[in-house]
């Protein structure tokens, strides 16, 4: 907002209007042309940030289908249980936090392989159909998959060529409005403070949703917390 009151400093108000009309064709397309720049860049945000808070539901969903069919008394169907338990704590406890940074946790690598070898010395033991082990090990590559998906999305999804080229284009889209004149310079400055307020909340949104699992908007461990608190109550 201070950008109008320096220019006007330095050039007259004469010299500024007499480029108001063709300065307005151009600002109309250097306009068009960044609007629709923030606009993809925030679809591909939500994208992003959509799938991996379908991932930890449908990881959430994985992880309570594997406890039922894991269920029964026999030794192997309690250790599995338990790694599943295991699992899940260490997910809550440490991967979101991991992921926060942009990292993940070995020990929830470990708790995995733990999961799968447990469920592996399930199917050598229980006597059961192999419909039902097959359907086990299919979710528990649900749960791999869907952990694969949101430690992807941890780290981002904005590469740091278009953050360059947002604030590059913020920088030039606002400061194109300087070199326009108007009679009442408090109004122009006052339009000016609005565009550069709608381009900051344009990159605020997508700088918030490009790390989901980290800053005021975030996906939380809910999901996962209900089936624990659930299977763990039974």
């Amino acid at each position: 907002m201070c950008g109008p009151v320096l220019i006007r400093r330095r050039i007259t108000l004469e010299h500024l209007v007499s480029n108001n009309e063709i300065a307005g064709f151009k600002f109309a397309t250097v306009g068009v042309m960044y609007a629709v720049l923030l606009a993809f860049a925030v679809i591909v945000v939500w994208q992003k940030y959509s799938e991996a808070e379908t991932a930890v539901v449908q990881e959430a969903g994985a992880a309570a289908t594997s406890f039922r069919l894991a269920s029964g008394p026999e030794p192997e169907a309690v250790v599995t249980r338990a790694a599943l338990s295991d699992y899940l704590k260490l997910v809550i406890k440490d991967d979101f936090a991991e992921m926060a940074d942009g990292k993940e946790s070995r020990a929830v690598t470990k708790a995995l392989n733990s999961l799968y070898a447990a469920a592996l010395r399930l199917t050598e033991a229980a006597p059961r159909q192999q419909a039902t082990f097959s359907e086990l090990f299919t979710q528990l590559d649900l749960i791999t998959q869907a952990r694969r998906i949101r430690l992807h999305a941890a780290g981002g999804s904005v590469p740091q060529l278009l953050w360059f080229v947002l604030f590059v284009g913020a920088f030039l889209t606002v400061g194109f409005t300087f070199f326009f004149g108007t009679e009442n310079l408090p109004a122009q400055v006052l339009m000016t403070g609005i565009l550069a307020a709608n381009v900051f909340t344009g990159l605020l949104l997508i700088l918030s949703m490009n790390y989901p699992f980290s800053g005021p908007v975030h996906i939380g461990s809910e999901p996962l917390s209900s089936v624990l608190e659930d299977f763990s109550a039974r």
